[in-house]
């Protein structure tokens, strides 16, 4: 491939990445490739010729840390940039550091949180971005990041073009217009294995499911559980409500009843709904267990109801786990389960499948994908008896249960190692799943089926790039296994059928498509793409796509424009209608105007109040509320935002007025966790202001811990009264956001109170007050002033201690050190 941005000799020319880079480059796009094919290799084709006609910068945004370190060092190798100018952004670099580098960076790789945030705070500006890619892009829905970074960059940028990119958009026409309009797509290109342009690129993937039968010990444990359950679902039904339709209950349909419930509770129901919520927790927790003995075995299960065990023994134990725990079929099953020594029968059919693989070909790599941790180790532990296998467990950064997670660092090193061959067998959770660089993975065991299709696939997807792959998927007979794995098949060919139909609707009508080249023809465009892919990605490719008339070479900036306006405009048509082919193909009634309608939020409302407002409304934010979609919600809705550290409050709208905001979850757990210092937070917030506010934000607050209605209900009396706070109720994140622009309102321009953040938290004891004074200090957090006083004991011994001293504490580094001496030696200037 030849290119001014790419090196020479770097990148196989491949006809279909060409041909799919060219479409990409007519407009915004979502493309959709099996993974192993390439979609880094046209993301690279469409930043060259974007940063060549436009200049600016480009980013990538990549959902983990190893994906952006993978991505970068990728770019780096294959890009004539130079490579300082190629920067990966993640939240080990400090912001004031990544403000710095963006103002030099020419092509940024990033995670979406950063950059994010970074918005947010208004450290960056997307203005000069000529281009964005969007890895896994099936992601951009809900609240998600991509979502309001998409948002914010075809709001601000001069010449705005994205590029999504996945393997696996989702199943149903709904998750893909989700994220095609989430992304402002107006193309959708679609490649599959069995295209011809790709089928010469493509290793041969054997795929079959074995079928192991439950043993009789394992089905004599299930039975009593089901009996509890069965148990359970008579006292639902006895209540006065029903779970599911069919002989079978499944997790979703318990989760929708659990819905039910908790709207009827909301609406003042009588304490027969408090009852059933109470067994549906149990229904939950023996519905989880069966699965567990029926995919994943004993072990798993026995770690299971021990942890069920010990936390009905707890002091702060729901009802609830009490009465499960204590019912006889219970206590029988988990007798039962301590007693039996038999494994599940997949744990020896996959040493089996493992050892075959490897004796007949020693430099095999393997991945053991499986759901569950617990699970991960016992297959891992079972593996390496086995001769010739060295497993390792590779799973994610959470901590659980007595299982501290991985860190990035750690998860890279064992990357490295399985490559290398210190290891040939990756026992793995869903961490692995998407965008691991591992090209000699020759075989994929599915130590269970998955109902997901996006995950089936990325799982499949980790074998047969560079040679010939299998995939295994073990199924238990006559359990959910079966059932998972029909559903993921089904939901597969749903999502072909889906995105085949919007890449219909969404692309313009052309006189020839490409995929109706003849042999020949299709020859000959290989000679012309040699020409640089600035000729032929706008040209050749596709270019009976556009308008004859129109110069690409010579395109000045206004013209872009204009044609960017044109193109916005076609995208809203044929976004329209898309939501009204695919209601039609689904046989959904609804009417494009219905759908408008339902999606028409308080949101909308409030943003459309309030617009004559002279003035634009200010807000002053903790920066720890960053992490959740209150803030961006705020930004969409025009509040002008101001991030800081604040003592006392998540949210201050003027001098008088400040909102403590607290998920329904968090405030049920303060008030059986002693740790969780609700009542000294709302304390404060009293004390410093006039006003204090708390909203309490989710459907779920009697329902989300087992909890005595009377607890809450003492407790929010005792808010009200007792504390002077007011309660203010919020659905979600966007409704928290409205009813915050509201008091905004009310506080800031009718009353005209200025904004004026104040209040320090009461130090209640000596250790706190001490770790407040040296964490006052500039860039000093909490940690590190902890530390620091852990390390030399006293403010005082801190306060003598030299730079090359202060080094030595972990979180403290040169500058950190040079800036505590600066403060203490510097003289005051007041």
């Amino acid at each position: 491939m030849k290119h001014p941005l790419i090196k020479p000799d770097t990148v196989e020319q491949r006809l279909y990445q060409l041909n799919l880079a060219g479409k990409a480059l007519e407009g915004s796009s979502l493309v959709v490739l099996p993974t192993g094919l390439g979609k880094t290799i046209i993301a690279l084709f469409v930043i060259a010729s974007r940063l060549q006609r436009f200049g600016g910068k480009a980013l990538i945004l990549s959902p983990t840390k190893p994906l952006v370190d993978q991505h970068a060092a990728f770019f780096k190798k294959v890009m004539t940039l130079p490579e300082e100018e190629i920067l990966a952004f993640t939240g080990s670099i400090a912001p004031a550091e990544r403000e710095k580098l963006w103002a030099q960076g020419k092509l940024i790789v990033s995670t979406p949180q950063v950059i994010e945030n970074d918005l947010l705070t208004k450290r960056i500006s997307l203005e000069d971005v000529s281009h964005i890619t969007f890895d896994e892009a099936h992601r951009a829905v809900g609240n998600y990041a991509y979502t309001f970074i998409a948002e914010k960059y075809f709001e601000s940028a001069k010449n705005p073009h994205v590029l999504g990119i996945t393997a696996s958009p989702g199943s149903s026409d709904e998750k893909i217009s989700e994220v095609c309009q989430a992304l402002h797509v107006e193309n959708v290109a679609v490649k599959t294995e069995k295209d011809r342009d790709v089928r010469p690129y493509v290793q041969e993937k054997e795929i079959e499911w074995l079928q192991v039968l439950l043993p009789a010990e394992m089905a004599e444990i299930r039975s009593y559980l089901e009996k509890i359950f069965d148990d359970r679902l008579g006292t639902i039904r006895e209540l006065g409500f029903s779970a599911g339709s069919g002989k079978y209950i499944s997790k979703k349909d318990l989760l929708l009843l659990q819905k039910q419930l908790q709207g009827e509770i909301r609406m003042g129901g009588d304490p027969a709904i408090f009852s059933a919520m109470s067994v549906v927790a149990e229904m939950m927790k023996v519905n989880h267990a069966v699965e567990m003995v029926e995919t994943q075995g004993l072990e798993t299960l026995r770690k299971y109801l021990e942890k069920l065990d010990a936390e009905a023994s707890s002091s702060s134990a729901s009802k609830a786990a009490k009465r499960l725990m204590d019912d006889l079929y219970m206590r029988k099953a988990l007798y039962r389960v301590k007693e039996c020594d038999i494994e599940h029968p997949k744990l020896e059919l996959a040493r089996k499948i493992v050892s075959e693989q490897l004796e007949e070909n020693p430099d095999s790599r393997v991945i053991v994908f499986t759901n569950y941790r617990d699970t991960a180790e016992i297959v891992a532990n079972a593996l390496s008896d086995a001769p010739g296998i060295v497993p390792i467990r590779f799973v994610g950064q959470g901590s659980r249960h007595k299982d501290k997670g991985l860190t990035q660092k750690q998860q890279a090193e064992i990357l490295d190692k399985f490559r290398a061959g210190e290891y040939n067998v990756l026992v793995a959770t869903s961490v692995a799943e998407e965008g691991l660089d591992i090209p000699s993975t020759d075989m994929v065991l599915f130590y269970e089926p998955i109902p997901s299709e996006i995950r089936s696939i990325q799982r499949k997807g980790r074998t047969g790039r560079q040679q010939k792959g299998r995939v295994i998927v073990l199924v238990t007979k006559g359990t959910r296994d079966e059932a998972y794995y029909w559903s993921s098949k089904s939901k597969e060919k749903r999502m072909l059928n889906s995105m085949h139909g919007l890449e219909a609707i969404l692309t313009p009508k052309a006189p020839k498509k490409s995929s109706e080249l003849s042999d020949f023809e299709g020859l000959s465009c290989i000679s012309e793409l040699k020409l640089g892919l600035q000729e032929i990605g706008l040209k050749e490719i596709g270019s009976e796509n556009r308008d004859e008339n129109e110069d690409s070479d010579n395109n000045s900036l206004a013209d872009s424009r204009k044609n960017g306006e044109e193109r916005e405009e076609d995208k809203n048509i044929n976004l329209e209608r898309s939501s009204d082919e695919n209601g039609k193909k689904d046989g959904n009634e609804e009417t494009d105007g219905n759908v408008k309608e339902r999606q028409k939020t308080l949101v909308d409302f409030v943003a459309a109040s309030g617009e004559s407002a002279k003035k634009s409304l200010r807000i002053v934010i903790d920066h720890r509320e960053t992490k959740c979609g209150v803030a961006k919600t705020l930004d969409r809705l025009g509040m002008e935002l101001s991030f800081v550290a604040l003592e006392v409050g998540d949210y201050v709208v003027s001098d008088r007025l400040a909102v403590e905001r607290k998920r329904t979850d968090d405030f049920a757990s303060s008030l059986i966790d002693g740790k969780r210092n609700l009542f000294a937070q709302l304390s404060d917030l009293a004390r410093v202001y006039e006003k204090p506010v708390l909203i309490i934000e989710g459907e779920d607050l009697f329902t989300s811990r087992q909890i005595n209605p009377n607890a809450i209900y003492g407790s929010l009396v005792s808010i009200a009264i007792d504390f002077g706070v007011s309660i203010l109720y919020s659905r979600d994140e966007e409704e928290t956001a409205s009813i915050l622009k509201v008091l905004a309102k009310r506080e800031q321009t009718e009353n005209k109170r200025e904004i004026n953040p104040h209040g320090k938290k009461s130090a209640s004891t000596l250790a706190e007050q001490q770790e407040y004074l040296i964490s006052s200090i500039s860039n000093i957090g909490p940690k590190a002033a902890r530390n620091l006083l852990l390390h030399f004991g006293s403010v005082e011994a801190i306060l003598r201690a030299d730079i090359e001293e202060l080094k030595g504490v972990k979180l403290i580094g040169p500058k950190t050190a040079a800036r505590i001496r600066e403060v203490l030696e510097s003289p005051y200037k007041g």
